[in-house]
């Protein structure tokens, strides 16, 4: 389909080949051969091409979990990764996992503008429970370190406008060794239910078969929906097939909002790139199926802890944006640093990450330690990340051509560029025919945000 020609156009054609899927599993292609005059716009092929990239972006992706829910990634903050299964509360009171914990944790929530600009889940992870279920089988928290119980402790969360989740197990017993959920799908349904849970963050430890993990998952997921109550599922159905077989991901996204992949995030950078190697290199297999109701999780924010540098945070949150990732912080809100927290709640970054057009971001290349991320984001603007990988010397320039990213389409005929990360500011007016020069500081990433006038 040639949508403009003229004998005196300059320059090779670019051909463009997109194919995206559609529901009843056909595929669906479009090639665009596209010449510009030089300095001349033509603004019917610019409607054009504006209209396909329009029609190929709004294709739907695979069918979702119909739960009405996350139809954004999910924003919040979880335990797991800054206070593990910390349940000394006589030596470390400040520390252990308990209600009050969580108690303060909401309070700087509502408080230090974390729900104003989108966090709203409170969710607990793994140690929470009692050892054993009570007399009617069901769960119980432990009733030293949650002697209000979760059903007060939710109403406390409720109170502050925030929502709470909660950790289960699909197997016999939790990682941690608490009691797992295997044979109870029901009963704990209907507890976390009763008790007004918001969130259910499912795991997959202790379970002796693929039968049963899948088949566990899925049982859990009809159950919660049966319970007539909006309950978010959280899966890690994936990161436990993986070492057996591929995992089904049109599947896994009929039953769960989003799901885990990969290895549990660590506070260091090492962790952040094996995530990040992990997702480009399967980006093929699970970028597509993510969208509104179900989506990828790269796991928890580590930023204003330990172990990152401030590039290396800024990268996390940048690519966290882009990939469409929930936004999970796990760290200490009651200590975090002025420089951590804005970062956190950067509107403009969280603005990306939340984009209602609901498509996943994917790695476009690799060359020289420099790699380049983009994500298409509604009103046909796209976002772009540019990781400097390299861990000696300094900050590197990077020059690409504007009429490489965003299927060729990003800067149709011009746009404006701005730097989003690691600080604000406009970098002006750019043509699709441009080059755009960038210096990225080592294990840093610059965040940018191109729209067409």
């Amino acid at each position: 389909m040639s949508l403009f020609n003229n004998s005196q156009v300059i320059g090779p054609p670019l051909k463009l080949s997109l194919k995206t899927r559609v529901t009843d599993g056909n595929s669906y292609r479009i090639t665009v051969a596209m010449k510009l005059k030089n300095g001349i716009q033509q603004p019917g092929f610019l409607l054009a091409l504006r209209f396909l990239a329009l029609v190929f972006w709004s294709f739907p992706g695979a069918r979702a979990l119909d739960n009405g829910l996350a139809m954004t990634p999910t924003m919040g903050w979880l335990h797991w990764e800054r206070f593990m299964c910390n349940v000394d509360c006589q030596e470390e009171p400040d520390s252990c996992i308990s209600e009050k914990l969580f108690m303060q944790m909401a309070e700087l929530m509502d408080s230090d503008g974390w729900k104003d600009v989108g966090y709203e889940y409170l969710c607990i992870d793994d140690c929470w429970m009692a050892p054993k279920r009570d007399s009617k089988g069901r769960l119980q928290a432990d009733p030293k370190r949650f002697p209000g119980g979760i059903q007060g402790l939710a109403n406390y969360v409720h109170s502050k406008g925030l929502k709470l989740g909660i950790y289960a197990d699909v197997g016999n017993k939790t990682c941690a060794g608490f009691p797992g959920s295997f044979g109870y799908y029901d009963i704990d349904a209907k507890t976390f239910a009763d008790w007004g849970v918001d969130l259910l963050k499912f795991d997959g430890c202790h379970c002796d078969s693929m039968e049963h993990l899948e088949n566990g998952y899925k049982h859990m997921s009809l159950a919660l929906n049966r319970t007539g109550r909006s309950i978010v599922y959280s899966c890690e159905w994936p990161l436990y097939m993986w070492p057996f077989r591929k995992p089904n991901y049109t599947e896994i996204r009929q039953y769960c909002n989003h799901w885990r992949n990969f290895d549990d995030v660590y506070d260091s950078w090492q962790s952040i790139k094996n995530i990040l190697d992990w997702t480009s290199s399967n980006q093929k297999r699970i970028v597509d199926v993510a969208g509104p109701g179900g989506w990828n999780d790269p796991d928890m924010l580590v930023i204003g802890n330990f172990g990152l540098s401030w590039d290396q945070q800024v990268t996390q949150m940048a690519l966290w944006a882009i990939m469409a990732a929930p936004l999970l912080m796990s760290n200490d809100l009651r200590h975090i640093n002025p420089q951590a927290k804005a970062l956190l709640q950067d509107k403009d970054v969280i603005a990306i990450n939340q984009d209602p057009l609901g498509k996943q971001g994917y790695r476009l290349r690799k060359e020289d330690n420099i790699e380049v991320w983009e994500r298409p984001l509604s009103d046909l603007a796209w976002a772009v990340a540019m990781v400097n990988l390299q861990e000696i010397g300094g900050p590197r320039f990077y020059t690409i051509s504007i009429a490489s990213l965003g299927q060729g389409m990003a800067c149709i005929p011009d746009c404006i560029i701005t730097q989003l990360l690691p600080v604000k500011r406009k970098l002006g007016f750019y043509q699709w025919t441009s080059d755009l020069k960038i210096q990225i500081n080592p294990t840093g990433t610059v965040l940018l945000r191109l729209a067409t006038n």
